[in-house]
Formats: C-alpha cells, sequence, structure tokens
C-alpha cells in the first residue's frame, strides 16, 4: 500500500533502524519504544492486521515469530533466566496506530502485569 508507512520501510523508501530481516520479515527498532527492547516485525507482504490473517498467512505467522526469537536473542532477553513478551494489538481500541500487521517484541527489563503500549 502506498500509504502504509510499515510498507514503505520494507521497500526502503521509509528510513528505520532494522535489526533483523528474512525473505518474508523485517524487524526494526520502535521509534517510541516502551521497554529497552522494543522492535517491530512486519511481514514484508502488507497485511492489515490480525483480524485479517487467513490460513494462507500461517507461514508468514511462523516466520514473524521465528524472527521475534531472534530478534530476543540477539538482544540477549531470550533465556530460561530472562524473558521477553509478544504483541499484537488489533484495532483503535488496542492503540493501533499503523495498519499494517506487526507484532512487538518487548524486553530488556522486568515486564510487569498488563504491559500498556502508551
Amino acid at each position: 500500500m502506498s500509504d502504509c508507512p510499515f510498507c514503505g520501510i520494507v521497500a526502503g523508501d521509509v528510513p528505520a533502524e532494522i535489526v533483523h530481516s528474512t525473505e518474508t520479515t523485517v524487524a526494526f527498532k520502535d521509534i517510541a519504544p516502551a521497554a529497552p527492547l522494543h522492535v517491530l516485525v512486519v511481514p514484508r507482504r502488507h497485511i492489515d492486521d490480525a483480524a485479517h490473517i487467513t490460513p494462507a498467512d500461517g507461514p508468514v505467522l511462523a516466520d514473524m515469530l521465528l524472527a521475534a526469537r531472534a530478534v530476543a536473542e540477539a538482544a540477549g532477553v531470550a533465556g530460561p533466566d530472562r524473558g521477553y513478551r509478544l504483541i499484537f494489538n488489533i484495532g483503535p481500541d488496542a492503540m493501533n496506530s499503523v495498519p499494517h500487521l506487526h507484532l512487538h517484541v518487548l524486553g530488556g527489563q522486568p515486564l510487569k502485569g498488563h504491559f500498556a503500549l502508551a
């Protein structure tokens, strides 16, 4: 989509600090981090959000989860004595401001209770 900022990042037209990239995903640092590690993992192909996923998107979702794990491992937050959180936001009540499927990877500090992205 021409007006989607995440499609612009995937295309290389919008600057972002990319930390991981695969054939089907791009992971980049959030511009307003809510934790020391706050990375967004997006599919290269535009999908509006998790509510628009179809069974055919299974491989894309698996790749997003694998990319998230790779980001967490590279940041040193994955492991038995550490941890990280993965979040999909859907719709305005969840504060989803960019209509492109994205997975938040949060970590680098203890994440207590219900972690709100504000």
